[in-house]
């Protein structure tokens, strides 16, 4: 039994960190591609890949479980609302109108958010200890942003854009922390939970979709694009989410939304990896710093 729980919990770590890691090249997508594809064109067609690739899967098990879908009611809308349209949507406006620095600047946000929702809603407020662990990722957060110099911080600068990520991580902690505080009414395997959200979501992103093509914004239909489109549905919406929503219900809400830490991690290896940025001691320095606070807040109490 004890082993069986210890590889739940290994696989559910596991799973947040591929997250994080998928998350990290949407990340790049919409930074790349935001000119390209108008921010609810991408959302609409990212989704509906999604729904369209999980739907054979879940559709009868969806089917069997109506009752206790009608009994989650509104409470599946708002968490769907929340997470698959807030987050996405206003990131890829975010990203149209403000510099990468900043988007991860702000992301720093999240998991205090998170917490400080976990322990107003749930009344689970972290340890000491994770706490500690918060405040290291975070110092070596700044180093990345920083670049290893204080100046660096002095120069950024703040616009609308800013704004607009900032009310995404809100969104985000609130998906998390309401995801975690409704379980009970979300008692569903984790393809039916996620194929519920996306078909409560999709038919909220239609209007603005329909808006942004009565305004004349459209997408080229290129490899390229769809690529783009291809990896948000299937990696970042499909896979990020489900490993996400089992990470949040194993090992609950204050561990796993540490490791949305790694994404500048992962973002400053995939440039390296993809686009040959030569990888600086601020990065080593930094990412260092983020895995031991990591640690710190989650390795077991020694009592």
């Amino acid at each position: 039994m004890h082993q069986q729980q210890g590889r739940t919990v290994v696989l559910a770590w596991l799973g947040l960190v591929v997250a994080s890691l998928l998350w990290a090249g949407n990340a790049l997508i919409a930074r790349a591609f935001h000119e390209a594809i108008p921010p609810f064109n991408l959302a609409f067609w990212r989704w509906n890949l999604a729904l369209a690739l999980l739907l054979p899967f879940v559709a009868r098990p969806m089917w069997e479980s109506r009752a206790q879908l009608r009994r989650a009611g509104w409470r599946l809308v708002l968490v769907a609302a929340l997470g698959i349209c807030t987050y996405s949507v206003l990131l890829y406006f975010a990203a149209r109108t403000t510099v990468a620095i900043n988007i991860t600047l702000l992301n720093t946000c999240l998991p205090m958010a998170t917490f400080i929702g976990a322990g107003v809603l749930l009344h689970e407020w972290p340890p000491r200890r994770a706490w500690l662990g918060l405040a290291v990722a975070t110092v070596g957060l700044i180093v990345l942003i920083a670049q290893g110099k204080i100046t660096q911080l002095a120069a950024l600068s703040f616009n609308r854009g800013d704004l607009i990520m900032l009310l995404a991580v809100v969104g985000w902690a609130l998906y998390t922390v309401l995801l975690r505080r409704w379980s009970n009414y979300f008692q569903f395997p984790p393809l039916v939970l996620l194929g519920s959200l996306i078909l409560c979501g999709v038919p909220l992103l239609l209007p603005f979709y329909l808006q942004e093509l009565a305004n004349g914004q459209s997408f080229e239909i290129s490899g390229e694009n769809l690529a783009a489109i291809g990896y948000t549905g299937l990696c970042t919406s499909l896979l990020g989410y489900l490993l996400w929503n089992q990470g949040v219900r194993v090992l609950g809400v204050a561990k796993a939304v540490l490791t949305n830490y790694l994404l500048p991690v992962f973002t400053a290896l995939l440039g390296y990896l993809q686009l040959g940025e030569v990888l600086q001691n601020y990065h080593w320095l930094g990412g260092a710093l983020i895995f031991a606070g990591l640690l710190l807040a989650t390795r077991p109490s020694m009592r």
